[in-house]
């Protein structure tokens, strides 16, 4: 049945939509030389207005990617701990935003916690419990997909927790960010905005792909019904939990490229941060043995080379 936002969604949002999925590969296979080489090779290609250029993406991309590398650095060296919160309705965009600044730092460093609904036994620990075991020691980022704020969104919508629990969240929260940053954590949070209108092309793309139905779960779905009671839940948590040591930073995200590049960029502006000096890389050299021979490895033991 057609609805009336199906109505207003062009063949070039469709067509957006589709090959973002698919540009990561893109982004793995592409050094920035080889982006120089592509961009010169199209100097007279018109961008479409209101779009952006995937070559100013990617090159921007890159470039925001090796100075992420250097705040990895400068958190090893100072022994800094980050935590760095990402919140937004469903398909909103976290985990590509999340992917992409964690795609070329060392995970040792820089690590995604993305928590299951919570077991019989954590729902009876102290709410904030269970996220205290995910942060950061000295030296290290903690991006959580989705964090403590799942009480004012999902649980509260839901009807996973009491009215009463809500509200003790709300006056908990403060205090416990306060604590946090008072302990010497950075915390930064984001909220990751789309439209009614974005929500339901990019639902709409998840049921058609097969590579993608996975990412649509039963609470999704129920979500994309309640669009207004978490709406007027996501009002609320913006308004009550918005402190001074703590605020929210809104990412405007219908647009993916976009939103991205934003977020990394603001990211890179909340640590103050320099570039460590390397001691050059020496590769030394290989020894040999003259008696050193290699064994035969069996056939069998090999992959089938198909390609």
């Amino acid at each position: 049945m057609t609805t009336p936002l199906s109505k207003k969604l062009s063949q070039s949002q469709i067509r957006d939509e589709f090959f973002d999925g698919y540009d990561e590969e893109l982004e793995l296979e592409l050094e920035e030389g080889l982006i120089d080489h592509l961009m010169d090779s199209f100097p007279g290609e018109t961008v479409e207005e209101g779009t952006l250029d995937r070559r100013v993406y990617f090159k921007e991309l890159f470039r925001l990617q090796g100075e992420l590398v250097k705040l990895q650095d400068w958190v090893v060296k100072e022994g800094l701990k980050i935590v760095v919160i990402f919140e937004g309705r469903d398909a909103a965009g976290k985990g590509g935003a999340i992917k992409r600044i964690t795609q070329r730092l060392n995970p040792r460093v820089c690590r995604v916690t993305a928590l299951p609904a919570p077991s019989q036994r954590e729902k009876t620990q102290w709410y904030f419990q269970r996220y205290v075991n995910h942060l950061p020691a000295a030296g290290e980022m903690v991006l959580f997909d989705r964090s403590w704020y799942n009480r004012a969104g999902v649980e509260k919508v839901m009807g996973f927790c009491t009215p009463n629990e809500v509200e003790d969240f709300f006056r908990s929260v403060p205090e416990f960010e306060k604590m946090l940053v008072r302990s010497g954590i950075i915390l930064i949070k984001y909220w990751f905005s789309i439209t009614d209108e974005q929500q339901h092309l990019r639902f709409s793309m998840r049921i058609k792909d097969p590579l993608k139905q996975w990412k649509l779960s039963p609470m999704d779905l129920e979500s994309r019904r309640l669009w207004e009671e978490y709406t007027r839940a996501k009002e609320e948590m913006l308004e009550r939990t918005h402190i001074p040591e703590a605020p929210w930073w809104i990412v405007e995200a219908v647009d993916k490229k976009r939103a991205r590049l934003n977020c990394i960029n603001h990211l890179l502006t909340q640590v103050k941060y320099g570039e460590v000096p390397h001691e050059e890389v020496q590769l030394p050299p290989r020894i040999y043995h003259e008696d050193y021979s290699r064994r035969p490895i069996p056939s069998e033991m090999f992959v089938p080379s198909i390609y």
